[in-house]
């Protein structure tokens, strides 16, 4: 439908410009000021077409007042006229005579002589009479505005009546006019970024539902050292927010992603969004509407964490926009999309963690700073945040390849800005962690490492421990080497039935 209006006549879209001349000068007018003009002009039309109406009436009578003082005394009249050698004579002796005007004797002069039998005279009377009544309308008219009124409010009735019929057309605003993104097809899609930057679309039927112990297929043919870190499914016409370590955030439609085959690697971002040099997105979010109650979360490596309103992030320019003020030295760490009601778990590099409800924090604009979330040591950095679900467990993973799972209810709920609670211990052996998220049994986990070997493995297989442990080691990596990151992905994500 949208093709057929766009390309065919069924629509039409035109732009009205009222501009108007009022007191002689050019004036852009509203739809209220537009009618209020209107009449004040058709006020004007009636006065100046009554007062014509009323001249014409008046020089009118006064002729037919002459013709009937010559009726009256017609015998005079004739022999007046027959007495004078000149018509000249003739006007100026009936002037004198019966004090007429120069336009009543020619009147007279002029007069044929069926005028002088008597239902000639009968009809100039009646047409005086009527002219009288005319006259007398025609000044009532001029003297009160309640009647000109009257008189426009009839004729346009009567234009109504003799023009108007049912409307076989609709009339729309302008913003309903046909888009060329409303000639795209409103798709569920899926959209893949991966570790290195690389970004892609594809139909939601391509990761076709399949059975335990498929086969499987090549989803995306990734460098070695690649793999898919963003993996979900939206809508084509849905915007995607893309979140740097600069703390800026960058937005396009799904559909601008291109739409490639099942083993391509995909776009480079930065063809689609003006990333500016040493940026890397750390948070992906896809948005249906901007709207009320819902909210973005920020976390910061120095512990800062903010709360801002969706909608202040719905007018984002090409060039992106700055979604948190970060103090010196600081990075945009993790982005979360939020209703305003989770709970959130912070964690650092020596261990330390806090669990805290979002309610703590305060909504702020977007241009704010944001407060303290987590008090941190001098050698210490904020390494992740996740929301916080009772039923899963927390995931903590170091630098030397050591990790464990901890069930969330270890995690007691404390107040935003302490300094919280242990959720490894960090030694030697182990390192500093490198990674916190809040994960579910039926997940892989990528590791990366420094030097780019990457490793997946079920989250099942990664032993359930306390807070106050090391954790067990998940990958061997060499001693130049340590773990750079971890994310979450779904099991078998790239794989169909054969």
């Amino acid at each position: 439908l949208n093709n057929l209006f766009k390309h065919t006549a069924m629509q039409s879209n035109f732009g009205i410009n009222m501009l108007a001349i009022v007191n002689n000068e050019p004036k852009i007018l509203n739809l209220k000021d537009v009618l209020y003009y209107y009449l004040k002009h058709q006020v004007e039309v009636i006065r100046r077409r009554t007062e014509f109406d009323l001249k014409k009436a008046e020089a009118r009578a006064h002729i037919l007042e002459g013709l009937r003082i010559a009726l009256d005394h017609l015998d005079e009249v004739i022999a007046l006229i027959r007495s004078s050698q000149t018509a000249e004579a003739a006007r100026e002796g009936l002037i004198e005579r019966f004090s007429l005007t120069l336009e009543q004797s020619q009147a007279i002069l002029d007069m044929r002589l069926q005028r002088l039998t008597g239902l000639e005279r009968e009809k100039i009377e009646n047409e005086y009479n009527e002219l009288l009544q005319k006259i007398a309308e025609y000044r009532e008219i001029l003297a009160n505005e309640h009647l000109v009124l009257n008189i426009i409010s009839e004729e346009l009735n009567e234009l109504k009546e003799r023009f108007a019929d049912e409307r076989r057309t609709e009339i729309t605003v302008g913003e309903e006019s046909i888009l060329d993104e409303d000639l795209i097809p409103r798709e569920d899609v899926i959209i893949t970024v991966t570790h290195t930057g690389y970004i892609k679309r594809l139909p939601v039927t391509t990761y076709r539902s399949q059975k335990r112990g498929g086969r499987g297929v090549v989803g995306m043919d990734t460098k070695d050292e690649d793999f898919v870190e963003h993996l979900f499914i939206t809508n084509s016409h849905h915007h995607l927010l893309f979140f740097t370590d600069k703390g800026k955030v960058y937005r396009i439609k799904a559909y601008e992603i291109p739409d490639l085959s099942r083993t391509a690697r995909g776009t480079p971002i930065i063809n689609l969004i003006q990333i500016e040099q040493g940026e890397s997105i750390n948070a992906v979010i896809p948005i249906e509407e901007f709207v009320e109650d819902s909210y973005l979360f920020f976390a910061t490596r120095q512990g800062i964490i903010k709360k801002t309103p969706l909608d202040d992030y719905a007018n984002i320019r090409k060039g992106g926009l700055i979604a948190i003020n970060l103090r010196e030295d600081d990075a945009l760490i993790e982005v979360k999309l939020t209703d305003g009601q989770q709970e959130m778990i912070i964690g650092t590099a020596e261990g330390m963690s806090i669990r805290f409800h979002e309610s703590d924090v305060r909504s702020m604009g977007r241009s704010a700073t944001g407060v303290k979330g987590i008090s941190l040591d001098e050698s210490d950095a904020v390494i992740g945040m996740d929301i916080v679900d009772t039923d899963l467990d927390i995931l903590i993973v170091t630098a030397k390849g050591y990790g464990k799972r901890t069930p969330v209810a270890d995690y007691r709920i404390q107040s935003r800005g302490g300094k919280g609670i242990k959720t490894i211990n960090v030694t030697d052996k182990n390192g500093p962690v490198v990674g916190l998220k809040v994960v579910k049994t039926e997940e892989d986990l990528m590791i990366i490492t420094a030097s780019g070997t990457v490793i997946r493995t079920s989250m099942d297989e990664i032993s359930t421990m306390g807070r106050n442990t090391q954790g067990v080691r998940l990958i061997n990596i060499r001693e130049d080497d340590s773990v750079a990151t971890v994310c979450r992905a779904n099991k078998n994500e790239e794989q169909e039935e054969l």
